[in-house]
């Protein structure tokens, strides 16, 4: 039994830390923009995408595939923002979060029905990283896993870095903070939005590559993955990255763990989200602000 669960516990982890690189986009353009950004899951779809047809079509190795697609889905991120969410930023737009709320929503509809269009609606599977197996007594688990999740855990690693360690990442908190201030210190605030929603979007775009020779690919694949995505960025608290890394593995893990001790496992894996959103009501009752969370003002 205890094997048993700690395969499930690694398997867990695995999948923590995919919904760790989605929660962490998602929770950077937040955190910048103020805005909910319901388009993030199909961000993640088209990743899977992108890295599957480059792959095909082009000639590219799986491996640069990733980074591939992640700069398509920054490319893609930015000409969304720069064609649908500038009215956020002008003194004349009211009600600019549910403003954000349509537009993004607006997008995520509108993803998702090109994606079948252009993509078909039969799933598709990209190439593995690597053939085979880790074998480890009673422990299996493909490559392609521990290679997903070794790649998410670097560019988590190099986020971090990046926000705390770079002159652009200072900037960005910076506004985060404060938009006023950090005009005073010459900071351009319209160029962060614009980094911050492109940034977002291309971990959610090298997630959904990371995930495409995993589990296959479909044009309605970001849904359940955007809404845990919701619920890791509200545990970690709003606005945190380290807290959205925390909170997507602690997530993954025990949703793993729920379902191996669920009496019916396949029933179990129907009720695994529910029990994750039950892990966020149960925080957010003794730490309404998540676990790492400070509090935010609305765009004005």
């Amino acid at each position: 039994m205890a094997e048993y669960l700690l395969i499930q516990s690694l398997n867990g982890l695995v999948i923590g830390v995919i919904y760790a690189v989605i929660a962490a986009g998602l929770t950077i353009i937040f955190s910048i923009l103020k805005i909910v950004n319901f388009a993030h899951g199909e961000i993640y779809m088209m990743g899977g995408y992108f890295g599957y047809f480059v792959i095909s079509m082009l000639g590219i190795p799986p491996i640069p595939a990733i980074f591939v697609a992640m700069a398509l889905a920054f490319l893609l991120s930015v000409a969304l923002e720069r064609a649908l969410l500038t009215p956020l930023y002008s003194p004349t737009t009211e009600r600019k979060s549910d403003y954000g709320i349509l537009v993004t929503f607006g997008i995520s509809i509108f993803l998702r029905n090109i994606a079948i269009i252009l993509f078909g609606p039969f799933p598709l599977r990209p190439p593995s990283f690597f053939s085979g197996a880790l074998v480890v007594g009673d422990f299996v688990m493909t490559w392609d896993r521990v290679f997903a999740a070794g790649a998410g855990v670097a560019l988590l690693g190099l986020l971090v870095l990046f926000l705390g360690r770079t002159s652009w990442g200072q900037a960005l908190n910076a506004v985060s903070q404060s938009r006023e201030s950090a005009a005073i210190v010459g900071i351009n605030d319209r160029l962060a939005y614009t980094m911050a929603f492109g940034l977002g979007g291309a971990f959610a775009g090298a997630a959904g590559a990371l995930v495409g020779p995993i589990y296959a690919l479909t044009p309605s694949m970001g849904l359940q993955p955007d809404t845990q995505a919701f619920a890791i960025v509200v545990l970690g608290g709003m606005g945190s990255v380290g807290g959205s890394i925390i909170a997507g593995i602690l997530i993954g893990v025990s949703e793993s763990l729920f379902i191996a001790l669920f009496p019916d496992p396949s029933r179990g894996l129907s009720y695994a989200q529910a029990f994750s959103l039950l892990v966020l009501m149960v925080v957010l009752l003794v730490r309404p602000t998540g676990l790492f969370g400070r509090t935010h003002t609305a765009m004005e």
